[in-house]
């Protein structure tokens, strides 16, 4: 339950918060963010369970996620709206609070100072209320999930959120639909894709391996031109999904020009040819070694594969051969090693990500 009470001119301070935030970013709080959609919320009430959740609780569970996709807040910021759904409720729309909140009330217990009564029951209000004021709260994007999810609860223990995480991820995932949502608001300024990017290697969200590629974004956010060290910006883009999409993701390779590194292909490499930098190989998602044929590597490839330009490839075909996986990609397929996932752009052309901006 909520334990805090937050008064009217809080309430006041967070909507002009809110609104200016959309002010500055010329777009909804998640713009550039990777939105999960739930199709058909109440057909989930009909779904096995998932995580122990079943029925309404997935209803629940579908309509928060969607109000998160509304509000353009990424899959990450919809788990963490769940999980706290999951710990205040049971992802149950309560009609009573607690003895410390006798006046909590729905899915995130919000009290009177949040809505009225109705918009406090109403899953899709009640959600969108979270979210207003979760995209007000300081990186909140990199907080562990618990801090950012009790920096909007204010409950009595920051950690209470935290044995909720793992069940939320698993909901939002088997509900979501649409993958290729994930490329909504992604842009096409690198200076601008590198700067988001370098925030999430500070924050420890991408990791690399040796030798350092990362710095190759940094340079890129700095505006520090290095001969044969850039990045194409698709690539940056393909970067930029993969990290909205995981809480975590690691790169073991972009551009081997500027490292001198010759592998595969050589020379002919798109990590290599012209200039190098166009291609990316990632060999984690959410912290887990990738074979390019596990789940997070098939989920990363169809999200790709309906905005990548022509002439683009994906390296590991043999890996979900041999795991029993086809793909139908818009992209070319090929052998690579089943340690990492390459996702390369052609680079003898420009021709743009099929994004929606």
């Amino acid at each position: 339950m909520q334990k805090g009470i937050l008064g009217t001119g809080l309430m006041l301070l967070l909507v002009v918060l809110f609104t200016g935030l959309l002010l500055v970013t010329g777009g909804g709080p998640g713009t550039g963010a990777c939105a999960a959609v739930a199709a058909n919320p109440q057909g989930a009430a009909d779904r096995t369970p998932i995580a122990g959740y079943q029925g309404d609780q997935l209803v629940n569970a579908a309509l928060i996620m969607n109000a998160g996709a509304t509000a353009g807040v990424n899959v990450h910021g919809q788990t963490i709206a769940v999980m706290t759904a999951m710990g205040e409720s049971t992802l149950r729309n309560l009609t009573y609070g607690d003895t410390v909140g006798p006046d909590s009330r729905g899915l995130f217990q919000q009290r009177d100072t949040w809505g009225t009564l109705a918009e406090r029951m109403n899953p899709t209000q009640a959600a969108g209320f979270f979210f207003q004021r979760l995209v007000t709260v300081p990186n909140w994007d990199t907080l562990a999930p618990t801090q950012a999810a009790h920096a909007v609860q204010i409950n009595a223990d920051p950690n209470h959120y935290t044995t909720y995480y793992d069940q939320a991820k698993e909901v939002v995932t088997a509900l979501t639909t649409g993958d290729a949502a994930c490329a909504a608001g992604v842009g096409s300024d690198a200076r601008a894709l590198a700067t988001a990017l370098v925030v999430k290697i500070d924050a420890g969200t991408i990791t690399g391996l040796s030798p350092d590629h990362l710095r190759e974004i940094r340079w890129i956010a700095d505006g520090d031109t290095r001969p044969n060290c850039g990045i194409d910006t698709r690539i940056l883009q393909v970067i930029t999904m993969a990290t909205n999409m995981f809480d975590a993701v690691g790169i073991s390779d972009i551009n081997r020009a500027c490292t001198g590194t010759l592998l595969g292909a050589g020379v002919a490499s798109p990590h290599f040819a012209n200039g190098g930098g166009h291609a990316v190989d990632f060999y984690s998602f959410d912290r887990m070694p990738t074979t390019g044929a596990d789940a997070n590597a098939l989920k990363l490839l169809k999200a790709l594969s309906p905005v990548m330009p022509a002439g683009s490839g994906a390296g590991q075909n043999q890996c979900r051969a041999n795991a029993g996986v086809s793909l139908d990609l818009s992209m070319k397929q090929f052998r690579d090693d089943c340690n990492h996932v390459h996702i390369a752009v052609d680079p003898n052309t420009t021709d743009p990500m099929k994004l929606s901006n």
